[in-house]
């Protein structure tokens, strides 16, 4: 009895209904992968705590701020598409690359975390003496692709040889930043945000500015080299270390560009001291003369 009902149900099971499910499902997860990271996280954040206070003003009685805010009901539809526009053109652009549809939500592996950052290493050593000014913007959970957006696509593996190249001061990249992503060069020549930080003085150059703004504006990992004084820094969470040596950088990098580091994690200098400190750091500092680790890179 129990296994005629059973095949009952198999022969009147509809099996679309599982394929509708599967494809909604496949759909959702692409879209995560595409909103990963970027600031379409924070937008639906937003929209989520706003229908929670539309929620919880109704339930506890609050009847004008319920009132205030049913009123944005009527635009809500405009104001999405206005909030995503950016969002939508780009997953329509990546819908259609066959790469997209391969991507997965996995992680940079370790081995190849640990070759991307010799490789980086060992280019702003080289550019730190040489005196080339760099600045290296690495992605983590925010996406950059508003960043990406206004530099030149590249999409090769990172290398020491290349990163060189494209801050070659020959280079017409060169004065824009590159943006590094899973192992990846992604975009050279890109834009960066200034810093508007009030406390941020005259004596930070715009290297040093555009790096801090960057880290303001998302989680992303910054480097700077000076073409000044050669100064090596590292930005992250709105704060600035400046004068790192090759086995510094090494080792930021290494805790920075782990999955979950928080933004107070650099544990730096704070901006209002940081921007006193600048002008004798300029005279002061030299850059380190090359190590045997860039030496056995270059042979």
């Amino acid at each position: 009895m129990v296994s005629g009902d059973l095949w009952s149900v198999i022969r009147h099971f509809d099996y679309l209904v599982v394929v509708d499910v599967l494809a909604v499902s496949w759909l959702i997860y692409r879209l995560l992968l595409l909103a990963k990271g970027t600031r379409a996280w924070q937008i639906a954040g937003g929209l989520v705590i706003f229908f929670t206070a539309v929620f919880v003003s109704d339930r506890l009685h609050l009847y004008a701020l319920n009132w205030l805010l049913r009123q944005a009901f009527p635009l809500g539809p405009v104001a999405i598409v206005i909030l995503f526009l950016p969002e939508l053109r780009h997953a329509l652009e990546e819908f259609g690359r066959p790469g997209f549809w391969g991507r997965s939500l996995g992680l940079m592996a370790s081995e190849g975390l640990d070759r991307m950052i010799d490789a980086v290493v060992v280019a702003v050593s080289t550019m730190s003496v040489k005196r080339v000014g760099a600045l290296i913007v690495f992605e983590r959970e925010t996406g950059l692709e508003d960043i990406v957006a206004t530099g030149t696509i590249i999409n090769a593996d990172v290398s020491a040889d290349l990163i060189g190249t494209l801050f070659y001061k020959g280079s017409p990249l060169h004065d824009g930043a590159i943006v590094i992503r899973e192992g990846k060069i992604i975009a050279a020549g890109c834009t960066l945000p200034l810093t508007a930080s009030p406390r941020v003085e005259a004596a930070v150059h715009t290297r040093h500015k555009a790096a801090l703004g960057m880290s303001e504006d998302s989680d992303a990992v910054v480097v700077v080299v000076s073409e000044e004084t050669g100064i090596i820094s590292i930005a992250f969470g709105g704060k600035l270390i400046r004068g790192l040596s090759e086995d510094a950088l090494r080792e930021r990098l290494n805790a920075l560009l782990q999955v979950g580091t928080p933004r107070s994690a650099l544990g730096g200098t704070p901006l209002g001291q940081m921007a006193t400190r600048v002008g004798s750091a300029i005279r002061s500092v030299r850059p380190a003369r090359p190590s045997r680790t860039r030496d056995r890179a270059r042979r």
